[in-house]
């Protein structure tokens, strides 16, 4: 654990047991108190390579449930499109707001993009309403 991710495990130790300092422990203490973390501690999610614990992941699962049944009784769900994002994969992904986010170099850049995405979606509501 110490070699994996020394910071996590002092974050964990100085969080459940109140030890800052985990060396100043009898090694067998210290590998006692270390195999007993729960699987919600820092050092046990980067073991099992998770990014989230298991009850963030729950929740988003039930969420991303509601999302799909409310979703299914609209009219963009009858003809399946507009599916909702999985939140459960997003926090799986690790993809943050910030990756998600576009930066332009100018005001006219943004312009330019900003008018290419106005005229897509006039021609994708004018299909529509021709369908």
């Amino acid at each position: 654990m110490v070699g994996l991710d020394e910071d996590s495990l002092i974050c964990d130790f100085a969080e459940v047991y109140h030890v800052l300092d985990w060396r100043a422990l009898p090694v067998n203490l210290a590998a006692t108190l270390a195999c007993g973390l729960g699987p919600n501690s820092r050092i046990m999610l980067k073991i099992s390579g998770e990014r989230v614990t298991p009850d963030m992941m729950l929740s988003a699962m039930v969420v991303d449930e509601l999302a799909l049944l409310l979703w299914s009784k609209t009219k963009d769900g009858r003809k399946g499109r507009n599916r909702p994002a999985s939140i459960l994969d997003a926090l799986r992904s690790g993809k943050t707001v910030a990756d998600q986010l576009r930066g332009f170099d100018s005001a006219d850049d943004f312009r330019a993009w900003r008018e290419k995405k106005l005229k897509g979606s006039e021609q994708c509501q004018t299909l529509e309403t021709h369908t």
